[in-house]
């Protein structure tokens, strides 16, 4: 009953839809509304500034770690997968917007850097250098989450940790399609 309550936990812990809170208390915008509408740090970046962008992303990277730690150490060994999991699929569908999230990389990126240090500086030094090159935030995204398995699997021995890199993974990829259609298209927005 415990792991059920944490996994809830962790799942409302990501429905926190802070780039909206953050958009809509900081900048007096409906990030829904404008741009994009995607209520992640990119359209909150391109909307309202870097700043801002920032403090969006820095709390939905934290639900990710919440949720990690949460999940660490509590329990039985599977919660170090599903509470994870549980905070991306809440930020993918949050309760609190009518199940209409973000793209899941920040929450990944802070469950990562909890459970893989050595993992979270290589992917963010490959997604900066993704988007310096290209000027694509997407195609960073998309990049860092296909590597992200792959790391897993050369960084851990634990399926278990590598199974949650992977359907992350999946989720930032699926949340992306939209963005990888335009970048084959060549009608991406770049920053």
């Amino acid at each position: 009953m415990q792991g059920v309550l944490l996994v809830l936990l962790s799942f409302l812990i990501g429905s926190i839809p802070f780039s909206y809170i953050v958009s809509h208390y900081v900048g007096g915008v409906d990030i829904r509304a404008t741009g994009s509408g995607n209520v992640g740090a990119t359209n909150v970046m391109r909307n309202l500034g870097i700043k801002v962008a920032l403090l969006a992303f820095t709390l939905d990277l934290l639900k990710g770690f919440v949720a990690a730690w949460i999940g660490f150490n509590f329990g039985s060994p599977w919660l170090v997968l599903l509470c994870p999991a549980a905070a991306i699929i809440g930020h993918c569908y949050p309760i609190f917007l009518k199940f209409k999230g973000g793209k899941a990389v920040a929450t990944t990126a802070g469950i990562v850097l909890y459970l893989s240090p050595w993992i979270f500086i290589i992917l963010v030094l490959a997604f900066l250098a993704v988007v310096f090159i290209s000027r694509y935030v997407s195609l960073g995204s998309v990049v860092i989450a296909s590597l992200l398995p792959f790391m897993g699997i050369l960084f851990h021995y634990d399926i278990k940790i590598v199974l949650l890199y992977f359907l992350a993974a999946v989720f930032v990829l699926i949340r992306h399609r939209e963005n990888i259609i335009r970048l084959r298209q060549g009608n991406e927005s770049k920053i």
